[in-house]
């Protein structure tokens, strides 16, 4: 395997949600993440100062190659965040931070990258058998928005899957689920999964259910409707978490059918780690399980809740490892075939990046 080259270091790396935007540097090869830094989005009127500040603050060099992580879809060089007002285009920010490489990716895909090294004690498993090696993985994690990707088996390793899964229509497992999901319908053209599996939607959902219940709507923050929710002292509250879970429970087995998900599905986001013991006891395991025909193929499958503190950060810095990795075997399929072409050789390379290994 080809080195990674020293002088990309040092490296940014970043993870941006509607909410919070988190930061670390990389000094060298192999090195710990160091100046973690959280800060809140709505401080600053761009990412490029939000990192501008970041820098600042820790006294982190400043750094040669980064990768952002952000919770939008980036298809172009413009980025427009889903969730947040942050703007920005790739080239630009890449000039203004003075970098030799930038890569912008979605935040659930830097995630994906991080699953195959989380240690056992940085995972809670939820029911489930035992993970397929081999087999796809399935992420998804509800914060301000839903986001979504997974794991595909390629050769020894996987590829991490790029998408907006959580943007798919809702779909109901019972009539009180449907008759929420109508009242919802009245307010948005489109009741997607993020509409309800989200830190706004959990606030749309507990509203839209004491309106079903009848009750007069109290308008709570999602954060306090959790609260509330998990410490038992509001019995509406509860009640809504457990919609919320068995609704996450219901996207989460769709996912895991779609992409054959035997390797375990993953839960990360703001909100589910923070549920604590409740959620392993909340009717998302079981709705994950209430497919019919296929529920004893979920039954099967392991679930888990993902606690590591920045794994977002950890999946871009190998996302750049994949990078430079590919730098170096491009730069020496081009050495190959400039010294073929000159021995008058007609020769083919092909050219891939370094697959990440297989979850333990």
């Amino acid at each position: 395997m080809s080195s990674v080259p020293a002088s990309s270091y040092p490296r940014l790396v970043g993870d941006i949600g509607g909410t919070n935007a988190r930061f670390a540097t990389l000094a060298a090869p192999g090195a710990p993440l160091r100046n973690v830094l959280t800060v809140a989005c709505a401080d600053f009127p761009s990412l490029g100062d939000a990192i501008e500040h970041y820098l600042v603050t820790t006294g982190a060099p400043r750094p040669r190659w980064a990768a952002i992580g952000i919770a939008t879809a980036v298809v172009s060089d413009e980025v427009r965040m889903t969730n947040h007002h942050w703007s920005f285009s790739i080239v630009q920010l890449k000039a203004r931070l003075g970098l030799a490489h930038l890569q912008v990716i979605n935040d659930f895909t830097a995630l994906a990258m991080a699953l195959p090294g989380l240690a056992a004690d940085e995972l809670e498993r939820v029911g489930g058998g035992h993970a397929e090696s081999g087999s796809a993985i399935t992420l998804l994690g509800a914060g301000t928005g839903l986001g979504v990707s997974g794991l595909m088996p390629c050769r020894d390793g996987y590829v991490p899957i790029t998408g907006e899964g959580g943007h798919v229509t809702l779909a109901a497992a019972t009539a009180r689920e449907a008759a929420v999901i109508a009242i919802l319908a009245e307010q948005f053209p489109h009741v997607s999964a993020e509409r309800v599996l989200s830190g706004p939607g959990l606030s749309h959902l507990h509203m839209a259910l004491a309106q079903l219940d009848g009750r007069t709507p109290e308008r709570l923050r999602p954060e306090v409707i959790s609260g509330r929710g998990v410490d038992g002292s509001s019995a509406e509250c509860t009640a809504t978490l457990d919609v919320f879970c068995a609704m996450l429970g219901t996207v989460a087995a769709n996912l895991a059918l779609v992409l054959g998900s035997r390797g375990g599905v993953y839960i990360g986001g703001g909100i589910v780690p923070q549920l604590g013991r409740y959620f392993a006891q909340s009717p998302f395991r079981a709705r994950f399980e209430q497919k019919g025909r296929f529920s004893q193929y979920l039954a099967n499958i392991p679930t888990f809740v993902i606690r590591a503190p920045y794994p977002g950060l950890t999946g871009a810095a190998r996302f750049l490892d994949n990078d430079a990795l590919f730098s170096v075997s491009a730069a020496t399929a081009d050495a190959q075939a400039d010294t073929s072409m000159a021995a008058g050789l007609s020769t083919r390379h092909t050219i891939t990046t370094e697959i990440i290994s297989t979850p333990a």
